[in-house]
């Protein structure tokens, strides 16, 4: 059995920075054909990628792209994000654009390209979020949104069967080129490493590694799942606060918790 998509065409949205450009690498390595499509291009070009101009908001530029491939065997919808912000800041219209991005584009690109998958029996694989599984204060919408996508993954699964397959990859915080601007420069981002279970965060080659295990036959049998990239996940908020078993100071008085050890409220957007 083949275990990676080598030679096959994969299309990865949003694949010219960060998160996307992780995966697009990690395909372009085993050898596939990969295009990323997204409005701007990388600002370095990436090696084995070739890069297609898209705004994948405007759908009938998404089906004209998508009639034009000779083929298409995988589809990873990648982009989306979000900006930082609470609800009552901003109008529904602006929340509105946030779900537009991040749950209509992808249902956009999985139909635009169902029949070349289809006849391929190719896979889909959607670039979800840990913050469609909690409260995520200052980005609802996008959480909210992400937590669409996994459901419209396993019904797409469910109905796309069994000629495609389609999966949702449940991404924590990524230590991306914008890093930076989420977390606070180096300290920050050490300190918000502190919060996952493995100590850091993830790169966008993990993302990419797992992206092309659901792609490939290894994962096969694999349809309608979500798998969990997130370093172990966030460490309970109550564990910080509790005064049950800790080390008490000369005073007699519970340690107060390393404030560092505290789960991040929002992941990385891709």
């Amino acid at each position: 059995m083949d275990n990676s998509p080598s030679g096959r065409t994969v299309v990865v949205t949003g694949g010219t920075r960060g998160v996307g450009a992780g995966i697009a690498r990690a395909f372009a390595e085993t050898g596939a054909h990969v295009l990323a499509c997204a409005r701007r291009p990388p600002e370095q070009p990436l090696e084995g990628v070739e890069f297609t101009p898209l705004d994948l908001r405007d759908p009938p530029a998404v089906r004209a792209f998508f009639d034009a491939l000779p083929r298409l065997d995988v589809l990873v919808n990648n982009v989306g994000g979000t900006p930082y912000r609470r609800l009552a800041d901003a109008d529904a219209e602006r929340h509105a654009r946030v779900i537009e991005l991040n749950l209509l584009t992808p249902l956009t690109a999985s139909l635009a390209a169902y029949e070349h998958l289809r006849r391929a029996r190719g896979a889909v694989v959607m670039i979800g979020s840990v913050s469609g599984g909690r409260p995520s204060p200052g980005s609802a919408a996008y959480g909210a949104a992400k937590a669409g996508l996994e459901h419209l993954a396993r019904s797409m699964a469910v109905e796309w069967a069994p000629e495609v397959r389609v999966n949702t990859l449940v991404v924590g915080m990524v230590r991306t080129e914008l890093a930076g601007l989420h977390y606070g420069g180096r300290d920050g981002i050490d300190a918000v490493s502190r919060t996952v279970p493995l100590g850091r965060l993830a790169a966008p080659s993990d993302v990419g590694a797992a992206a092309v295990f659901l792609a490939s036959d290894a994962a096969a049998y694999v349809s309608g799942a979500s798998l969990l990239v997130h370093g172990g996940g966030e460490r309970p908020a109550f564990l910080d606060a509790a005064t049950a078993n800790k080390p008490s100071d000369q005073s007699g008085r519970p340690d107060r918790p390393d404030q560092s050890d505290r789960p991040h409220q929002s992941d990385q957007e891709e």
